[in-house]
């Protein structure tokens, strides 16, 4: 059982939702990235996904790419994504990281050599956000090889077939993305995705995790009832772009950026009874 399902299922016999918070790496720069994510840990993460900077995220919305831009102004690359995860491994064997990202620098790296740099890194999951897995050629099958969990996305758009198709290829968590546009977007449609939620539990015993839109304890909350866990991206990513890089920052200001994940863990765990994150 891969580090992903390991944690899906002790939150699952827990009582309470996994919580994923999504930050770009190299943002502001990787050495303040590296204490982020400890730190992320240290209020409540189950898993982090480490956002791959890239030119053109389609997917995206502004704070998201904001990030992205910064990163690369930086000199932020996959190289230094993949050293990243393997910094952070180094000292954190227990929390999963998933990478999620853009096909072209995967490919530009080649998929075998990806494949290779995420098992000596320890990742544990790869989300390729503009990748169908019918067109994803080796892929799957290489990442699959390395004990890998393939991650996926569907969306409220997602016929019920494709989302079969979907589902044949993931491991891990099935992403449910619950708004039509781009991250950072406001969720307003609630009814919606409770009701897509529960045709794709007839689908699928994956654990289903909800992103996009998610901005505060409050819709934190009604997403976690809904699915096994929740994503939280642009609004750790805005809070993130007032942070001073290392060498400018004053002490307690990461504790301080990242407070939200705090909270909504907090505010879970409450709710859910289960306390398991209480400071």
């Amino acid at each position: 059982m891969s580090r992903i399902s390991q944690c899906a299922a002790r939150a699952a016999a827990e009582g309470r939702g996994l919580l994923i918070p999504y930050l770009v790496a190299g943002d502001p720069d990787f050495e303040t990235s590296l204490e982020i994510m400890h730190e992320l840990v240290r209020q409540g993460a189950d898993m982090i996904e480490l956002g791959v900077p890239f030119s053109d995220p389609s997917s995206d919305g502004p704070a998201i790419q904001r990030g992205a831009e910064r990163a690369l102004a930086g000199g932020a690359s996959l190289d230094g994504v993949l050293e990243l995860a393997a910094n952070f491994r180094a000292s954190d064997t227990q929390t999963p990281i998933v990478l999620m990202g853009y096909l072209n620098p995967i490919e530009i790296m080649g998929y075998a050599e990806f494949t290779e740099r995420c098992a000596r890194a320890d990742v544990d999951g790869v989300l390729v956000v503009d990748m169908p897995p019918a067109e994803a050629g080796d892929l799957p099958a290489l990442l699959s090889g390395r004990e890998i969990d393939r991650i996926f996305l569907v969306s409220p758009t997602t016929t019920a077939a494709r989302a079969k198709e979907i589902i044949e290829y993931t491991s891990g968590y099935l992403y449910y993305a619950s708004l039509k546009g781009v991250t950072g977007a406001a969720l307003e449609d609630r009814e919606s995705v409770a009701e897509n939620i529960a045709r794709i539990r007839g689908w699928t015993a994956l654990p289903l995790v909800i992103g996009f839109g998610i901005r505060d304890v409050e819709t934190a909350l009604a997403m976690s009832e809904l699915g096994d866990g929740i994503i939280i991206g642009s609004a750790l990513v805005e809070r993130i772009g007032q942070l001073p890089g290392a060498a400018g920052r004053k002490a307690g200001q990461i504790s301080e950026t990242v407070a939200l994940i705090g909270a909504v863990r907090q505010t879970l765990d409450a709710r859910q009874g289960t306390g398991k994150h209480d400071s």
